[in-house]
């Protein structure tokens, strides 16, 4: 293989029992992934976690069986945060870590995210040898009877994540007197981030915690907030958390019920961390998403904004080669690198509530430090197989590109890409003029669909 074509911007996703994600094609990635990882003559570990979803069933076995006919030992550790798998495969010095989780995606979606031994997400060059592995004979990868590899359940991993994740909140703070509204997707965290909050204090209504391998962010979560803003208002809340379904990301709702992207939580975390003399790197590390509103704050306190492409795990490669220890995206993957190697939307919510305690400002203002510049997101769907790189390769789309990149001069920005992860064109357009940035969104929108229709 030239590139790589199973991994996407945050490991392999797709349609449940369908291509990739099968039985028989997930065999071959805990194979191929378990080959690789194969240092030496110790006894190997993975440790294997997941979602809530109904096919989490059928694809944990499947990798099971992949990673013990290479001698593997497999650790399962049911339902729990994609941080906290981050986190066990470091703490139990494993030498790979396995999240299924598709994140925000709807239930009939699953996928697979990878963690080095060092808790890390792999970089692409790791995941295309995986890639090309599975693209070979994986015979010369199977092992003696005698040196199979052995499964067994690790009963207390979601108590070893709360207690990890108390230890990230200030010595001697408390949440005593806060109300918060946790939803948490009827996911991954479902059982783990209402207990922390409550452990430390505050007083918790928990929402989006029943799974019943059907309801992972269905009309909850990060993506469907209306029922915790709802309830923030009438419980007279002082903050809403909300999470995705593999509590990797978090956005908020101030007391007023309005949400919070990323963006604002990392300019509150800036401010927070950067008076405590707590900030590295005398920069905050974002994507092409995040807002240039957030980029002039961040700029007239003294602090650098410093983007990367699309993806957590693009922000935390430049995090650890710049220094910084606080860096993330607009949609809520915040990454704190003195407590975690990946977004963690519960250690990123205590840190803003830690935030609040030590402030002593309502989330509606400590929460909201610049006025965000008018951006519009949309998305083209592509039909029928059409690849994004070919559609962004016509003619007339570039030129489309270019004389929008005109009409915004200096005072915008323009980012379109293809999705990772979904059949898509996103389009993102932000500029001081919001009637000029809808104009250009539409224009643009209009001309990439009529010309993918015609491809």
């Amino acid at each position: 293989m030239s590139g790589r074509a199973l991994f996407g911007t945050d490991g392999v996703r797709g349609l449940a029992n369908a291509e990739p994600m099968t039985v028989e094609t997930i065999m071959r990635l805990g194979v191929a992934a378990g080959q690789r990882f194969t240092r030496g003559s110790h006894r190997h570990r993975v440790v294997i976690g997941k979602d809530t979803r109904l096919s989490g069933y059928m694809l944990e076995p499947a990798l099971t069986a992949g990673f013990v006919s290479v001698g593997m030992d497999v650790i399962l550790v049911g339902p729990i945060p994609t941080p906290g798998i981050a986190m066990l495969t470091r703490a139990m010095r494993c030498d790979l870590g396995v999240m299924i989780s598709a994140s925000h995606n709807p239930f009939q979606d699953n996928g697979i995210k990878l963690f080095g031994p060092d808790g890390y997400k792999l970089s692409d060059a790791i995941e295309l040898e995986i890639e090309n592995l599975m693209g070979g004979d994986l015979d010369e990868a199977r092992i003696a009877p005698n040196r199979l590899g052995r499964a067994k359940r690790l009963e207390d991993a979601g108590g070893r994540y709360i207690e990890y994740a108390k230890t990230t909140f200030p010595r001697g703070l408390r949440l005593d007197g806060l109300k918060v509204v946790v939803d948490c997707a009827n996911g991954a965290a479902y059982k783990v981030a209402p207990t922390v909050f409550w452990e430390l204090g505050a007083d918790v209504i928990r929402i989006g915690v029943e799974p019943n391998g059907f309801n992972i962010n269905q009309d909850c979560g990060s993506l469907y907030p209306s029922r915790l803003q709802d309830l923030v208002v009438s419980q007279q809340a002082h903050l809403g958390i909300a999470l995705d379904g593999d509590a990797d990301r978090v956005l908020f709702c101030d007391e007023r019920g309005e949400m919070v992207d990323g963006d604002q939580v990392l300019a509150l975390v800036a401010k927070h961390w950067q008076h405590k003399a707590q900030l590295k790197g005398g920069a905050v590390v974002a994507t092409v998403m995040s807002n240039l509103g957030l980029e002039r704050h961040l700029n007239s306190t003294g602090l650098q904004l410093v983007r990367t492409n699309v993806g957590d795990r693009y922000v935390v490669d430049e995090m650890r080669q710049s220094g910084c220890n606080l860096g993330g995206e607009q949609s809520g993957h915040i990454i704190m690198g003195q407590h975690a190697t990946t977004g963690d939307g519960t250690i990123a919510a205590l840190q803003v509530l830690a935030a609040l305690v030590e402030g002593g400002k309502p989330a509606s203002e400590a929460l909201r430090l610049y006025e965000p510049v008018p951006q519009l997101l949309t998305n083209v769907g592509l039909k029928n197989g059409k690849k994004a790189e070919a559609v962004l390769k016509l003619e007339e789309v570039k030129q489309a590109i270019t004389e929008v990149e005109r009409r915004l001069g200096g005072s915008g920005r323009l980012v379109i890409r293809k999705s990772g992860t979904e059949p898509l064109i996103r389009i993102m357009v932000e500029g001081d003029d919001e009637a000029q940035v809808k104009a250009l969104v539409t224009d643009l929108e209009r001309i990439i669909s009529t010309s993918a229709a015609e491809l």
